[in-house]
């Protein structure tokens, strides 16, 4: 496989063989993942080796919303490109964005921009610490790599682990920061107030995704919006993932609860990067008085692509679309598993679902579940990203294949034989050190 040769090379040139853990191959078929492609469109991805495959998993990590390639955003970044990407004057198209996203949000005034979720969340971070003066920030959920996140571990290495990546290691993250980064538990709202009570006015920020698998508790998101404002802390929401796939716009819409600042970036621009801190005008000026600055922050592509990735949410029920296509995916789950005699149940939500499987050697059984859907023409997992490019026809012949599939898995976790039937070791989660 040509993609596994490559990838060897990468090893021993890559601390980590890739930019994104979240594309690491080891994590889903170690020495059988294809790894690299050579094009994607629609729902459809080229291998090294010009297999093609149907993507029912991962879809650029959830980044590419309206599938691969869409037309109508890569001609308006062809003509951005045609226009030149960077001069030394700024491209209007960033104004036009910060319109549009404010337009979408009615609470917010402002908006800033970098390239990556991560950027984005460390400027968030950073304008609502110059904001209040203060060093302290509660964080609830997936919040990315910077030191400002990764601190929560200094006291403690496993306060992230009930945050979607356990075992992150602070290693080079400075000592100093200790005590400055504090998690919380989803519709805990008792761990918040232990923090609050805790902290008090050395609380700068409340950072949390505002939903992204169990629904926010009565009362929940509520009283997280109290305790910021009777703390003076800026309430920031991280809607990296569920901005633009749950809504149009960020999920906290339609949750009832506005935020002082959100963070938006994956679906934003369908794969092209392109990131964003909307807030309140008040919260946002304080960017004035910190140095947060870049120069590829400054290029044409990513607001151009944002700019078209709008428009069409704008113009098609895109969320609607995405919803309908996850809801039948996880019913088809359900209903192969029952059929094949294997114990599963669903996570997350519909546009953003997963399944876990009840049985011994469950991570066996899901590489396994990997390997038999390669072979059938699906890069698959278990997890699904739906996008706007998929169809119910594309969902029909990826359960047929789901049905074939699980009855081999029931019949390895009956035999206890799965790890002999890979050809390859089993899939390993989470972040480790990876050696040569």
């Amino acid at each position: 496989m040509k993609g596994q040769e490559l990838y060897a090379r990468a090893k021993r040139l890559i601390p980590g063989g890739v930019q994104l853990l979240s594309k690491r191959p080891e994590l889903f078929l170690p020495d059988n993942w294809p790894a690299y492609y050579a094009r994607a469109k629609g729902v459809e991805v080229t291998d090294l080796d010009g297999r093609s495959y149907i993507d029912m998993g991962m879809m650029g990590i959830g980044a590419c919303v309206l599938g691969y390639a869409d037309d109508e955003v890569d001609a308006a970044v062809r003509q951005a490109i045609s226009h030149g990407v960077a001069a030394s004057l700024n491209a209007p198209e960033e104004v036009e964005l910060a319109e549009a996203l404010v337009s979408l949000h009615p609470w917010a005034d402002m908006a800033r921009f970098a390239r990556s979720g991560g950027e984005a969340m460390a400027i968030a971070v950073r304008i609502a610490r110059a904001f209040s003066g203060r060093d302290v920030v509660a964080i609830c959920g997936y919040h990315g790599w910077a030191d400002w996140y990764l601190a929560a571990n200094l006291g403690d290495d496993g306060a992230l682990d009930g945050h979607l990546m356990p075992g992150l290691p602070p290693a080079g993250v400075p000592a100093g920061l200790r005590g400055t980064a504090l998690a919380f538990h989803y519709n805990r709202i008792d761990e918040l107030k232990a923090i609050a009570h805790q902290q008090g006015r050395k609380l700068a920020a409340i950072v949390m995704e505002p939903r992204r698998g169990e629904a926010p508790a009565p009362g929940f998101l509520e009283g997280v919006r109290q305790i910021a404002d009777e703390l003076g802390a800026v309430l920031i929401f991280d809607e990296i993932t569920s901005g633009f796939r749950m809504h149009c716009g960020g999920v906290h819409l339609a949750l009832g609860t506005d935020p002082d600042m959100a963070v938006f970036a994956k679906g934003l621009a369908n794969g092209y990067a392109q990131s964003a801190v909307i807030g309140r005008a008040e919260v946002m000026d304080a960017a004035q008085a910190t140095f947060i600055s870049s120069t590829n922050w400054t290029e044409r592509i990513g607001p151009a692509a944002a700019l078209a990735t709008l428009a069409k949410f704008r113009r098609e029920a895109v969320v609607d679309h995405l919803n309908h296509i996850g809801g039948l995916v996880r019913a088809g789950w359900t209903a192969a598993a029952e059929r094949a005699g294997l114990v599963l149940t669903l996570d997350g939500v519909d546009c953003l679902g997963g399944f876990t499987l009840k049985e011994d050697d469950a991570p066996a059984l899901v590489s396994l579940f990997v390997q038999t859907m390669l072979d059938e023409g699906y890069l698959a997992y278990n997890q699904f990203k739906p996008s706007l490019a998929h169809t119910p026809d594309h969902v029909a012949a990826y359960l047929e294949a789901v049905e074939r599939a699980f009855i081999t898995l029931a019949e390895a976790a009956c035999k206890g034989d799965a790890r002999a039937r890979l050809r390859g070791p089993v899939a390993r989660g989470g972040f480790y050190r990876l050696t040569r």
